[in-house]
């Protein structure tokens, strides 16, 4: 072994693996201090992001409220960039917290607005997460009415009896669900059937190009058959062209969502008033 080998090796401290390895790390442990930081100082938002009739009138169905953290400089960070870091960890838990409780609180100050939150199927047991909601719902008993809760597909199918359960203990609250990034990965059709969710978000990637790519319509058109076959709704995310709306729309789905019809906004329409009027 050359003398510069001998040196580069002894410079990597034990356990720390390859440079590759000691660069991830490095890597996920800013991510974590960032969102740390964040959510210490309060600095977690909802970006809103409309969800719209697939048929017309093309009328906002819902809204779905989308977890942002702030950087030190102030940036609005989105969850792509750091939500896969920190979902198993506590701060994955005290998110979700963050999430909800901006979302109820939303929906507290809008009568007449729906809207989704995202939630990982593992702060089902999370206290703080339930009273949170048992919180807002102490305040007003229908506010639940107008929640839905969205688990990601690969979330609910590492305990999908917790989730049967959790479902069947809120759904008296009349909240809705909906079962996020649906055929991204394999789910089991027994426990398909058995969590009786309300909707299903077909995964981007049976959306994008649909209109020109015929093997991604035989497979939309499956799993939309697949969620027809129990009355689920069927929503499809990342939209981004009027071809992939208007297929989409031709194969059954319900709603659409993506950039074609809005980006997700910090301010969404029902705030703009209010802080045009401040500035």
């Amino acid at each position: 072994m050359a003398g510069k080998d001998r040196r580069a090796m002894a410079d990597v401290p034990a356990g720390a693996g390859s440079p590759l390895e000691s660069a991830l790390h490095r890597r996920d442990s800013g991510v974590i201090g960032m969102v740390a930081r964040a959510v210490a100082a309060g600095e977690v938002m909802l970006a809103y992001q409309p969800v719209m009739q697939a048929r017309p009138p093309h009328d906002t169905g819902f809204y779905e409220g989308l977890i942002r953290v702030l950087d030190p400089t102030g940036r609005v960070i989105p969850a792509r960039d750091f939500i896969t870091v920190v979902e198993e960890t506590e701060l994955g838990r005290e998110l979700d917290c963050a999430a909800l409780r901006l979302g109820l609180k939303a929906l507290e100050g809008n009568a007449k607005l729906r809207l989704s939150i995202n939630m990982s199927a593992r702060s089902i047991g999370y206290k703080a997460w339930r009273r949170i909601l048992e919180r807002f719902l102490a305040r007003d008993a229908h506010i639940g009415e107008r929640l839905i809760l969205e688990m990601s597909e690969a979330s609910v199918m590492r305990v999908p009896e917790l989730v049967a359960d959790f479902i069947d203990d809120l759904r008296p609250l009349g909240i809705a669900f909906a079962l996020d990034d649906f055929g991204s990965g394999d789910i089991a059709m027994r426990h398909f059937r058995q969590l009786l969710f309300d909707a299903v978000k077909i995964d981007a990637q049976f959306v994008r190009g649909i209109d020109r790519d015929a093997d991604t319509a035989m497979l939309a058109r499956a799993l939309i058959a697949m969620a027809r076959s129990l009355d689920l709704a069927v929503i499809a995310e990342a939209v981004e062209t009027r071809g992939e709306a208007e297929t989409l729309a031709t194969l059954g789905v319900d709603c659409l969502q993506g950039y074609l019809f809005g980006a997700p906004t910090v301010r969404p329409p029902w705030l703009k008033p209010t802080n045009e009027a401040a500035a």
